[in-house]
């Protein structure tokens, strides 16, 4: 494969992800799309038509018009009765594509006529596959009243606020009917609220299931081809029964049984579909986690409570809105209540209340399964949750929503680590950080650091930065987090398609290049998947990003480890090597000591995160570096990028680490200014050795490098050992008067450091001769020794300012040389002042090669030469003396010596400009050549636009006056020069009759020195029109003269004004290129320089003696010191960051924003103040009336006993009535004090069959009960049928459950009538001989799907059950079978079985054998163990055990008979 091929392949590659999200847009991808839906998605449609009781109907509810022939005249079906099953067929769908409802906003969304009877698969491959919905992280199902209903305004706004935003944040699918009416309405507001939010971001989905024959207007959307879009009309006042679609839904799956205007249709789908999409993977990474369901309620009735009712019994969490309305408010009514005090006559009370009207038409049987009903969904607490809005502990709906979730997942798994897992993966992809702050990092969850390393790795490539927080302030350590060069490997891996991916693939792909060449074979096609990337490679980019100056941050170890990167696939995969290939990093020096924050910082900052790239920083030690390095980092990438709002996003963030960089600079220059200026020049480790001063530099961070700390260390740099104090007139007497330094003329700064330490020394004395006391002093800390004598001349003639001093004179001195020279002693021989000026230049020459080559930082040649080009300066050195070279070898030449003259003046003039650079020193003149710099910019742009004027106007000029002039520098003269010169006031004579010579111009132009003469007429005089040319003129000045002048003046203006500002920044900025100039020079000036560059050849070249180094600029830092100065700044860093939030709290932004929180908040607790009076008032109210009512009817039985006169009769018969009321509520006492009845033995559906229970509410159970109105169902499994007919009553009679009333009678699924033996076998073991962890015996159960204690049917308790002879095996069947005798029983009695019945039961004996480690039942039980495949495992005796409730307390009773803790 060739070099284009694979570079063209790996960009398509890295491209895919993007182009992903653009592709459902394209032509081909709707095409394709449709073609889908067609082959897989089918309607439905009657295939026999048989009348209605309306003569043109079928039985389908469809007209005798919407039939086939076929249909209309069967002859597959003569003589059938219509049936939904046999006589409705599926056909392909002729309705799908993009439904637009029109109005404002023009809503469109998806939808498809699907099937009853699709399975729940397709639907989910079509909305995820074909409409391009992401995999949801939550599925909310909202159900309720399907009628308009009112709901309060507080209440309506807290449920739209929560909806959104829990689907907004979680990534959530919503599911409702779908249609413009009820809950489905209330949600699609909701949807609409969200879409007209400009504070939010992102879609909500949500997906209507409606029953396609009860949508208004659906034949709008039949189309075969599909309709893209159809044109959807919204009228709900002549909709009648049917229903319109909501518009602000974003997607429709319309359900088709075949049948006309029939409601619930879609019921059966829509449940079968949540149950698919419940079973999915949550995320893309195998978890174990999986989507997580639940079901919102807002008012409802009889249907609504079977659907929450069901959804519970599948384990799906239900979220109830108290003061929505009908059935939800019963529940919420109830919900704190005991199960024994919802009673009939309370739901009874309810209805009533809630329902109204509607309560009249509910019959006593209704009611009594609807409480039986409440009872079990009140009984399974875990999975319900009341959203009340007077709590102000509940907040909104979505916490409620969210918590619920939490409670569920807690209750479903033993509370261990890995139900806080659990919840803490659905916590990270609902990506809400207060729940997890709120609900699982709690009290009551001990996390070890080892334990959320997979949650903070998580967080990281999910880009949620507010996690990545918290599980940091939980005490995850990046140290441990990032110490295998594996998880680092990773988070490179899971880089989002960004520039620096892109890079880093190119030099993976180039490398692979390079070490197949150097293997000298040709791989085949399919090796360019084997492709791999080690972290050299980001090492590698980043300091190419960096500069060649800075080291590699991650060094190379042997053999590399390696990143797996297809090209085939969309992302980066991780390569499974060998342990063998695995060897970790090279841990010598600094890397052993690899700084966690850094790296995470860096992946952090190459993706141009700054969320988590803020939050790296902060974890950083060498903070400043670090910030300064990804200055460098992002304004490169910004450079290199095609991207340009990318590009200005980077410079945004390389703004903002900038700025950082400066306040924690700040913070340590205002704390102790030695050591931050340490901190300046200090060699860093984690960014490749270099510097802090470095990096400002090559990242063009004027900003910091203009702060006074570092200025200041640039002064002291420039003064040498000189004080900084010392005036400049002092320095100069002491250049040529040295003997001056002794007197104390000039001061060092080591004289200002004795004094400082005599200073303190005495200070120090006076404190102990006032206090008496004595002070310990540090014996390191021992006073400064004053400078000897050449000492300080040294320190004299080396500093850079004396330095500069002296090359200043030097250049005066050399110009003036040159300027005699060219005026006065420039002979055909060079005379001795003129070999001087040849001599002088050779040491300027040498000078200049010793700047080129001298590299202290580790540039590089290519990248130093590219720096000295680019200096102003440096340009005019290396004209100036190539222009002198050329001068001088002409001037040599007797045929060019005057040429060579020439040369040599002009060469002057750039060696006089090369003078303004002493002038770049001084703070006032220094700022004032920038501006000069950048008006000579405008300048050479002006001249472009001015040259335009002058070429049209000169041109135009010279072919009206001269005709054919064909000598080219007096065209050029009038074409050119002549106009250029009128801008300055000199105007030609021939332009105007009055002023033409024709004594001053040649006729034929034959005079070279004149030029020729315009075109004349007969009279001798100008034949042009005067008129035209002065025009001209006019025109010409008006433009050049007045418009383009003052349009320079204008920009040098606006220059001026705009660089005025940052002269001194960007003085201050190139101030340290001189600095670092003069502090390397040699300290004699030229041309005697030239002795000292001899020096250092002979150094270098002959004694190969290593440069000098100075640690002014660079300084290595011992590893005690380092970690000392590192500690304190992140000391200082810990201040700044706390300064700038103190700032941020108190800027007016934020203090806006508080306010309207405060002013939101307390308008919140009105609102609930005043609706919870009002509540109060009405209950008081109610009261009142009550009681009015019981002294009215009171006071009317009085009355009535008085006219009778039979007070006292009545009185009688009226007392049993209260005693009878009394005895129900000491038997209801006496219940509530039982720990509960039988549950499972009263679930609805029987196992195994399709039979109902009769309904059992609580109070009803106990026998001794009356229930006139209780008609169980009789089953017998044998009888392959319900029965109702009560078979056998003397029979059935001997046998009652001892539990109570079940709803059902007979024997049901067992094989005898009364007691069904069983028994539950529990072997336990120690698992080591020091009796640390009990084990036990588990079975695993097929149907179940679970483990499960051996067991099974028995006929006496003497024995095992028959069925365990399969599980164990014959042989150690019998030895157990032996040791019953020997066995403890644990517990006998009856158990709470769903297969029990009225006369028929379980009772179940509990047996433990314990089995000693040394015996051979226990080798035979091994040995079963492991020949059974995973069927027979030992397991611990916790209550991390998941078995049946039944289970789980008999071997809580193992654990106490054994000593130990359950």
């Amino acid at each position: 494969m060739g070099k284009a091929e694979l570079d063209s392949q790996l960009v398509h590659t890295l491209a895919i992800s993007t182009a992903a999200k653009h592709l459902s847009l394209s032509p081909s991808f709707q095409r394709h799309a449709c073609a889908w839906i067609r082959e897989n998605i089918c309607k439905k449609e009657c295939c026999f038509f048989e009348k209605d009781l309306r003569e043109e109907f079928c039985k389908c509810g469809y007209p005798k018009a919407a039939h086939t022939d076929e249909a209309i005249k069967p002859e597959d079906f003569t003589g059938q009765t219509w049936d939904r099953h046999r006589h409705v067929r599926e056909v392909p769908t002729d309705a799908f594509g993009d439904i637009s409802f029109g109005g404002l906003g023009q809503k469109t969304a998806k939808y498809a006529r699907v099937s009853a009877d699709t399975s729940p698969e397709k639907l989910y491959h079509l909305l995820t596959e074909q409409w391009k919905l992401s995999p949801p992280n939550l599925l909310i199902s909202v159900t309720g009243g399907a009628k308009n209903f009112y709901l309060k305004a507080r209440l309506k706004n807290m449920f739209h606020r929560g909806l959104t935003k829990v689907a907004q944040t979680t990534g959530a699918w919503i599911i409702t009917g779908g249609t413009h009416t009820g809950v489905m309405k209330h949600v699609g507001q909701a949807v609409r609220d969200y879409a007209l939010s400009s504070s939010m971001q992102g879609n909500i989905v949500a997906i209507g299931i409606a029953p396609w024959g009860v949508v208004h207007n659906r034949d709008k959307l039949v189309h075969p081809e599909g309709c893209f879009p159809a044109h959807y009309l919204m009228d709900t006042k002549s909709q009648g029964q049917l229903s319109c679609l909501d518009n602000n839904h974003t997607h429709f799956l319309l359900v088709d049984d075949g049948t006309n205007e029939r409601y619930g249709v879609e019921i059966e789908l829509r449940s079968l579909l949540e149950k698919c999409i419940s079973k999915k993977q949550l995320g893309l990474k195998e978890s174990g986690v999986t989507i997580p369901v639940i079901c919102v309620v807002l008012d409802g009735g009889p249907g609504t409570l079977n659907t929450i009712y069901n959804a519970m019994l599948n384990g799906t969490p239900c979220v109830i809105l108290e003061g929505s309305g009908r059935i939800a408010d019963v529940i919420a009514q109830v919900s704190g209540l005991p199960i024994s005090r919802v009673t009939i006559a309370l739901i009874h009370q309810l209805m009533k209340k809630f329902f109204g009207q509607e309560y009249q038409r509910f019959p006593d049987l209704y009611i009594l399964e609807w409480t039986k009903k409440i009872q079990d969904i009140i009984r399974m607490s875990h999975l319900l949750t009341i959203f009340r809005v007077s709590e102000d502990s509940q907040g909104d709906v979505d916490v409620a929503i969210l918590q619920a979730l939490l409670k569920a997942s807690r209750s479903n798994e033993t509370l261990g680590i890995e139900s806080w897992r659990r919840q803490l993966e659905l916590a990270i992809a609902w990506n809400r950080v207060d729940i997890a702050e709120t609900e699982i990092f709690t009290e009551e969850s001990q996390w070890k650091s080892s334990d959320l390393h997979w949650a903070l790795f998580s967080a990281l490539v999910g880009n949620k930065p507010q996690f990545v927080n918290l599980l940091l302030e939980n005490g995850v350590e990046l140290r441990d987090f990032l110490q295998e060069e594996e998880t680092l490997c990773e988070l490179y891996q899971q880089l989002p398609s960004c520039f620096f991916l892109r890079k880093v693939a190119k030099r993976v792909r180039s490398s692979h290049r390079r070490r197949r060449r150097g293997l000298h074979f040709r791989p085949r096609v399919h090796t360019v998947k084997g492709e791999r990337i080690s972290l050299t490679h980001v090492s590698d980019e980043v300091r190419h990003l960096l500069g060649k100056f800075a080291g590699p941050i991650y060094h190379p170890s042997t053999p590399q480890h390696h990143l797996s990167m297809s090209m085939e696939e969309t992302s980066v995969t991780l390569s499974k090597l060998p342990a063998a290939s695995q060897a970790p990093f090279r841990q010598d020096g600094a890397e052993a000591q690899r700084d966690a924050g850094r790296d995470l910082f860096l992946w952090a900052v190459v993706q141009n995160n700054k969320e988590l790239a803020e939050i790296a920083w902060e974890q950083c030690r060498d903070c400043m570096s670090t910030a300064l390095a990804a200055t460098k980092i992002l304004k490169k990438m910004a450079e290199e990028g095609i991207d340009a709002d990318e590009a200005q996003e980077m410079l945004e963030l390389a703004g903002h680490y900038e700025k950082h960089a400066i306040g924690v600079f700040n913070e340590c220059h205002s704390s102790d200014e030695e050591r931050a200026q340490k901190l300046l020049v200090r060699a860093s480790h984690s960014w490749g050795g270099t510097t802090c001063l470095r990096l400002a530099l090559v990242a063009d961070d004027k900003n910091f490098v203009a702060l006074s700390g570092v200025q200041a260390l640039l002064t002291q740099i420039w003064c040498g050992e000189l004080s900084v104090d010392s005036p400049v007139w002092r320095v100069l007497i002491c250049m040529v008067f040295f003997p001056l330094i002794y007197t104390g003329f000039l001061v060092f700064r080591r004289d200002e450091l004795v004094k400082k330490d005599i200073k303190k020394k005495e200070e120090m004395k006076t404190v102990q001769t006032v206090t008496g006391g004595t002070f310990r002093t540090n014996s390191s800390g021992s006073l400064q020794k004053p400078l000897s004598s050449w000492s300080r001349l040294k320190g004299l003639y080396s500093s850079p300012q004396v330095k500069f001093y002296f090359n200043i004179v030097s250049y005066f001195a050399f110009l003036f040389l040159f300027a005699v020279v060219l005026m006065t002693d420039f002979q055909t021989t060079p005379s001795t002042g003129e070999l001087l000026l040849y001599i002088w230049l050779f040491s300027l020459v040498c000078e200049e090669v010793r700047q080129l080559f001298y590299d202290p930082d580790g540039f590089g040649f290519h990248k130093k030469s590219k720096l000295y080009i680019k200096d102003l300066w440096n340009i005019l050195d290396v004209l100036s003396i190539v222009l002198f070279i050329f001068g001088l070898v002409f001037r040599l030449t007797t045929e060019l010596f005057y040429t060579g003259k020439i040369i040599l003046c002009i060469d002057f003039v750039v060696f006089c400009l090369r003078l303004m650079a002493i002038f770049s020193i001084s703070r006032t003149l220094g700022p004032k050549i920038i501006i000069v710099r950048r008006m000579m910019m405008d300048m050479f742009f002006f001249m472009f636009l001015l040259s335009i004027w002058v070429v049209a106007y000169g041109v135009a000029k010279q072919g009206i006056l001269i005709h054919n002039d064909n000598r080219l520098e007096w065209i050029v003269r009038g074409a050119v020069y002549e106009p250029y010169l009128i801008i300055f006031g000199t105007f030609p004579t021939n332009i105007d009759y009055a002023e033409f010579d024709i004594n001053s111009c040649s006729m034929n132009g034959t005079d070279p020195l004149k030029p020729k003469c315009p075109v004349l007429n007969e009279n001798q005089t100008p034949a042009f029109p005067e008129w035209l040319t002065i025009i001209m003129l006019c025109v010409y000045l008006l433009f050049a003269n007045i418009l383009l002048l003052n349009l320079l003046i204008a920009i040098f203006n606006f220059t001026f004004q705009e660089v005025q500002d940052n002269t001194d920044r960007i003085w201050k900025f190139q101030r340290y290129e001189l600095i670092k100039e003069y502090h390397s020079r040699p300290a004699a000036p030229p041309p005697f320089i030239i002795l000292s560059h001899v020096y250092l050849f002979m150094r270098r070249m002959v004694l190969c003696k290593p440069p000098i180094i100075y640690k002014e600029f660079k300084n290595k830092l011992s590893k005690i010191e380092e970690e000392e100065l590192l500690s304190w700044e992140t000391l200082m860093k810990d201040r700044y960051l706390q300064s700038a939030k103190k700032e941020q709290s108190q800027s007016t932004e934020r203090r806006i924003l508080d306010t309207a929180q405060k002013v939101t908040t307390i308008t919140e607790w009105l609102e609930r103040e005043e609706e919870s009076s009002s509540a109060a008032v009405l209950k008081r109210l109610a009261r009142l009336e009550e009681q009015v009512m019981k002294s009215t009817k009171a006071l009317q039985w009085i009355v009535d006993n008085l006219k009778s006169q039979g007070f006292a009769a009545k009185a009688s018969q009226t007392l049993p009535a209260v005693v009878t009321d009394e005895s129900h509520d000491s038997l209801r006492n006496t219940s509530e004090k039982k720990d509960s009845f039988h549950v499972n033995s009263r679930q609805f559906h029987y196992p195994n069959s399709k039979l109902t229970r009769f309904p059992v509410p609580e109070e009803k159970v106990q026998w001794e009960v009356s229930f006139s109105s209780y008609m169980p169902f009789y089953y017998a499994s044998e009888d392959c049928g319900d029965q109702t007919d009560g078979s056998e009553p003397e029979v059935l009679d001997k046998y009652r459950n001892p539990g109570g009333r079940t709803g059902i009678k007979g024997r049901g699924a067992f094989s005898r009538l009364g007691p069904n033996l069983n028994l539950d076998l529990v072997l336990t073991r120690w698992r080591d001989s020091e009796r640390s962890v009990l084990e036990y015996l588990a079975v695993w159960d097929e149907s179940q799907e679970t483990f499960v204690l051996p067991g099974g049917p028995i006929d006496s308790a003497d024995q095992l059950p028959a069925t365990l002879k399969r599980t164990l095996g014959n042989k150690l069947y019998e030895t157990v079978n032996a040791n019953v005798s020997a066995g403890t029983k644990v517990f006998e009695g009856y158990v709470d079985d769903c297969r029990n019945t009225d006369n028929a039961w379980v009772e179940t004996t509990v047996l433990s054998i314990h089995l000693d480690r040394a015996s051979q039942v226990m080798v035979d039980v091994d040995n079963m163990v492991v020949s059974s495949h995973c069927g027979l495992q030992w397991q611990e005796v916790s209550s991390k055990t998941r078995l049946g409730s039944n289970q789980i307390h008999s071997l809580r009773q193992v654990a106490a008979l054994h000593n130990r803790m359950f």
